[in-house]
């Protein structure tokens, strides 16, 4: 190999004109890594779960065209996501993290799939399970880790934590169970009023789905044909119990009645895109509003309190993540069609720990907000703001 290397450090001397001792063995090798990339397949068709329907006559296409490209993107994007949650993981478990904290591990392909799917310019909204659509929508790993540690350097200034954090066309990150879903249904009327061919996806899990304001903002999104999707990310658990124990349907994607529903392999991140796609298409037509269930599945707990193995079984989990993993999934699709290297994708792992390592080390030392900022950001001006129970003579400041 190294005298490879040797013969064509040589060769690019004689044809850029540099000496042998100014042409490194290092840059010969970028040279054949740069050449090797010509060799990787640009783009190729897959093959994906053919979507359940309700009340369409045809759904999203189950053949589907991934390119490089987008396909390394996709991948980082997963990866980042889950070494960021099992950061928040570690760090929640060495009392850095306090609160409230639920993970999104496992289900990574929703998240990228959606975005992937979407304008930057659509809006979203989401559940207390937000971290990751937090990182799609564009706020870096080391705001979200801030913001998880209660730091000044957090997306919310350190004062939102786990459930609240925002970004533009971003609403959050909600604490109240199903309470985003008729603000999603606002977000997608005000895209109809301003006529901007933009449109809302709402999030909500199997748990939030008997909840009565679904139902309600159900209705009036079908009356309004809102351009909004109203997607439920079933993971197959609530707090601690299954969806079978809680909910006498569990065809999630029909419960909009009147609404056309998809029913969607959420482990495969192309069947997500390719769904959304469709449905996105359906709400700019005027035809909205769509609802969509997401078949996923959460590694750990509901939340950081729940341990995630007394209503279900530790051999259970392992058997998604050995057989049902999306990341492993689009991972073995790009290798064994000669779309990406095992050494590369290796690589990009080793990076994206490092970036989440940084991150979290950031975190750690970043100072927490002064109580001079406690009051800020409430109003929209700047009025004085009495507090009640407090000494008579003492206000707090409110600054936006």
């Amino acid at each position: 190999m190294q005298n490879m290397l040797t013969l064509l450090s040589n060769a690019l001397c004689r044809i850029t004109g540099r000496t042998a001792g100014a042409q490194t063995v290092s840059e010969a090798a970028r040279v054949t890594a740069s050449r090797s990339f010509a060799d990787f397949t640009p783009q190729a068709t897959f093959d994906v779960k053919k979507c359940d329907l309700h009340l369409l006559e045809e759904g999203p296409s189950v053949s589907v065209e991934l390119t490089r490209e987008q396909g390394l993107q996709y991948y980082r994007t997963m990866q980042t996501v889950r070494r960021m949650e099992l950061k928040a993981d570690q760090l929640y478990k060495q009392k850095i993290i306090r609160g409230f904290c639920h993970l999104y591990d496992g289900q990574e392909a929703c998240a990228v799939g959606v975005e992937a799917a979407i304008n930057p310019s659509d809006h979203l909204i989401t559940a207390y399970r937000a971290h990751a659509y937090t990182y799609t929508r564009g706020v870096a790993v080391k705001e979200i880790l801030c913001e998880l540690t209660g730091r000044r350097g957090g997306v919310s200034k350190g004062k939102g934590g786990s459930m609240h954090m925002y970004a533009p066309h971003f609403y959050g990150g909600n604490g109240i169970v199903g309470a985003q879903v008729p603000l999603g249904a606002g977000i997608a009327l005000a895209c109809q009023y301003k006529g901007n061919s933009q449109l809302c996806v709402t999030l909500y899990g199997d748990g939030a789905a008997n909840q009565g304001q679904l139902f309600e903002a159900f209705n009036m999104a079908a009356l309004w044909k809102l351009p909004c999707i109203f997607i439920c990310e079933n993971n197959q658990y609530g707090m601690g119990t299954s969806a079978e124990r809680a909910s006498a349907s569990t065809d999630y994607y029909k419960r909009g009645d009147y609404i056309p529903g998809i029913r969607v392999d959420g482990m495969d991140v192309l069947c997500v895109r390719e769904a959304v796609k469709f449905a996105a298409d359906l709400c700019r037509a005027g035809k909205g509003p769509i609802v969509m269930e997401l078949q996923t599945y959460r590694y750990h707990g509901h939340s950081m309190s729940d341990p995630g193995v007394s209503y279900r079984s530790r051999e259970e989990i392992q058997e998604v993540r050995s057989k049902n993993d999306p990341i492993a999934l689009l991972k073995e699709q790009m290798l064994s069609n000669n779309m990406a290297s095992a050494e590369e994708l290796k690589e990009m792992d080793v990076a994206i720990r490092k970036e989440v390592e940084e991150a979290a080390q950031f975190a750690t030392a970043d100072p927490e907000p002064p109580l001079d900022d406690m009051c800020n950001h409430i109003f929209k001006n700047d009025p004085p703001l009495e507090v009640r129970g407090t000494s008579p003579w003492s206000k707090l400041k409110s600054v936006s």
